[in-house]
């Protein structure tokens, strides 16, 4: 289709010149067909009329001077010509034009006079330069033709009929030319304005311009095309904004460590470290800075893996209160290192299907962080019965979250209290695991804290 043109104004534009052009071919032709079907064929109507009504004057015998001149009068006040002969062969000297009877008068349709059938004839004749039609009625006597009524008229030209109109059609016709091309000057700018307005917002977002808007003119299609143009350009500048703060904050939690490992690690190179002491020290901060890089990298991984498409999980039947068990007597000593009561309530008989290193893992992200922000009172786990399956419970007595911070703890990257979670090896990215986690279960992570009086996040599960 490389004919076409390459916009769709220009596109349009043709649409509508070929439209108006089949519109005028389609009128030509009707013309055509009204001339033939409509102005012709009463001509031919009423000139078999004219000779079936004269032929009833006909009373049988050779034709009588007295019906020869009624039709000779007739013919004088009528605006088709007359004749009746009583050969046909006379009417070459009636006729204001050159004949050949037996052009005429075939044989076939001499027989068919002779039957009492009418015929009825239409030809070109150049002295009149037009078509000429022409009626001849049979007058019948004991089978025998005593004579014929001939008539004839000379048809109107399309143009000769639509004199009268001529003027007044070109008049409108201009005025019908000048009004198609205002109106779809109209309708074009209309309908490409909002796709040119699109097109230059489109090459604003690929530049990297993600706050290009469009407005929308309409509810049409492409009113809709408008407004999922800025729902898609809201959602990448919103994904930028995300993906530019996600690199800002990777770049800040490796730049902490990355600092601690140079700077201690060029001191001990500088032997800045005098003492056996001192050199332990020094490598016991560098160790720990390493941890954290790694548990960041870890992190990162882990997210990564779970925005793909083709992450999955590997489910089994699992009983939870078990693993709950297993993964809380790894913090024995981290608890009795700080002084703080773990009591548990666990329904063994709760079963779901999950996948065990998972889950466990979001066991431990919600463990760490209760651990990490109580310093006294104590830790609550509870699983048991819920109306969507199951729910298991960790409640701590620490320093809870405000209010409205509550809804953005599951954002990547994202602490309440930044300065201690770095202290701590923190990377603030355990709960958006655990929230991604646990949506892939197809259950849910809610969070409920006070400030100054403890924090409960609970997990909801289907269960078999």
């Amino acid at each position: 289709m490389e004919f076409l043109p390459n916009t769709l104004s220009k596109k349009l534009w043709v649409f509508v010149t070929t439209t108006i052009i089949i519109t005028i071919g389609f009128s030509f032709l009707l013309s055509h067909y009204f001339y033939e079907k409509i102005y012709v064929e009463n001509v031919r109507r009423g000139l078999l009329e004219e000779g079936t009504k004269l032929s009833t004057e006909y009373e049988g015998g050779p034709l009588s001077s007295e019906l020869i001149e009624k039709v000779e009068w007739y013919n004088t006040k009528n605006e088709s010509e007359v004749f009746i002969v009583s050969n046909p062969r006379e009417l070459s000297a009636c006729l204001p034009f050159e004949i050949d009877y037996d052009s005429i008068i075939a044989p076939e349709e001499r027989d068919q006079l002779l039957n009492g059938q009418s015929v009825e004839k239409m030809g070109y004749e150049e002295r009149f330069d037009r078509d000429v039609m022409a009626v001849i009625v049979p007058l019948i006597d004991s089978n025998r033709l005593e004579g014929i009524i001939y008539l004839y008229v000379p048809l109107a030209k399309i143009s000769e009929l639509t004199n009268d109109f001529s003027l007044i059609g070109l008049v409108v016709g201009v005025l019908f030319v000048i009004l198609a091309v205002y109106v779809g000057t109209i309708f074009v700018k209309k309908m490409t304005k909002p796709l040119e307005i699109m097109k230059q917002a489109a090459e604003k977002v690929t530049a990297g311009d993600y706050s290009a808007r469009v407005p929308v003119f309409s509810k049409d299609e492409i009113g809709q095309l408008g407004t999922a143009f800025n729902l898609m350009s809201v959602s990448i500048q919103k994904e930028d904004e995300r993906k530019k703060e996600f690199l800002e904050d990777v770049s800040h939690e490796l730049r902490t460590p990355i600092s601690y490992v140079k700077g201690y690690s060029e001191a001990l190179k500088a032997g800045l470290a005098k003492t056996s002491q001192d050199q332990e020290r020094y490598l016991a901060l560098i160790h720990r800075e390493a941890k954290r890089m790694e548990r960041l990298v870890g992190d990162l991984l882990d997210l990564s893996r779970l925005d793909a498409e083709d992450f999955r999980l590997e489910m089994c039947p699992l009983p939870l209160a078990q693993l709950v068990e297993d993964c809380l007597e790894k913090y024995r000593p981290s608890l009795q290192q700080k002084g703080l009561l773990l009591n548990t309530e666990l329904d063994p008989d709760i079963i779901v299907n999950a996948d065990e290193g998972r889950i466990e893992q979001v066991i431990q992200n919600i463990v760490d962080n209760a651990i990490n922000y109580t310093e006294r009172g104590r830790i609550t786990v509870l699983l048991s019965k819920h109306e969507k399956g199951c729910i298991l419970s960790i409640k701590d007595t620490g320093i809870g979250i405000p209010r409205e911070d509550i809804q953005r703890v599951t954002q990547r990257f994202f602490r309440v209290n930044k300065a201690r979670t770095r202290s701590d090896g923190g990377t603030g990215l355990g709960l958006a695991i655990s929230n991604k986690l646990i949506k892939l279960h197809g259950g849910e992570l809610e969070i409920k804290s006070n400030l100054g009086k403890g924090t409960c996040i609970s997990i909801i599960l289907p269960v078999i």
